[in-house]
């Protein structure tokens, strides 16, 4: 009688032996397949990541880029969700700078086609979104002009703002995908936080493009 109870035990504790060893093998394999799964979904935003990238590039993503004129820049605007457009003219030498800045986060931010057009081959355009500051950036979500930047005063009202600063401008517009805190710019110098404008968000109403061109910010 006590071996029999004996031998039961000993097949219960190998029975529980056994379970212990199957259940293991068992979260080992889930374990296995949900990481898997996750590797395939992580691919498969790569790949979808990988394909928008390219279509932005294909439409002139990536370059900042000058346009030859008003028909230029409704087909170019109509054929991208995100749009930045600097008006500018040659004899304004602030325009340089932006150029500068824009050249830079046009690189960064692919998402944003970023355009410049010579205010003066533009009067239809300029008049029509009412662009009277040389330089003025035109930034458009969905073909239509959602705010401007116009001169530098909302960079800090100096020539010397950083790439930073306009980065974040343009992403309180939400025309670019900005990663950085939108309740306050990047740190400016003593000289230019002193002059610093503090942007609030807004909306263009009304106006499916518009433009500035008739005056100059010397």
């Amino acid at each position: 009688m006590e071996e029999d109870i004996l031998q039961v035990v000993k097949y219960s504790k190998v029975l529980e032996k056994v379970e212990e060893q199957v259940d293991a093998e068992l979260n080992k394999q889930l374990k296995e397949e949900d990481f898997e799964v996750l590797r395939e979904k992580r691919l498969e935003a790569l790949k979808k990541a990988h394909k928008q990238k390219q279509e932005w590039l294909s439409k002139g993503h990536g370059e900042y880029r000058e346009i030859p004129s008003e028909k230029d820049f409704f087909s170019e605007v109509k054929e991208s969700k995100n749009v930045v457009c600097h008006f500018y003219k040659d004899s304004t030498f602030r325009c340089k700078i932006l150029d500068k800045h824009l050249s830079i986060l046009a690189k960064k931010h692919v998402e944003t086609k970023f355009l410049k057009l010579n205010a003066e081959k533009a009067p239809f355009l300029t008049e029509r979104l009412g662009i009277k500051v040389i330089p003025t950036l035109a930034l458009l979500i969905d073909g239509k002009t959602k705010d401007f930047v116009v001169g530098f005063t909302d960079l800090g009202n100096t020539d010397e703002f950083s790439t930073e600063m306009l980065e974040w401008r343009l992403g309180c517009a939400g025309v670019i995908n900005y990663s950085g805190k939108l309740m306050e710019p990047p740190t400016q110098t003593k000289k230019s936080a002193t002059k610093f404008t503090k942007v609030e968000k807004k909306t263009i109403r009304g106006r499916g493009y518009d433009s500035d061109t008739d005056s100059e910010d010397d």
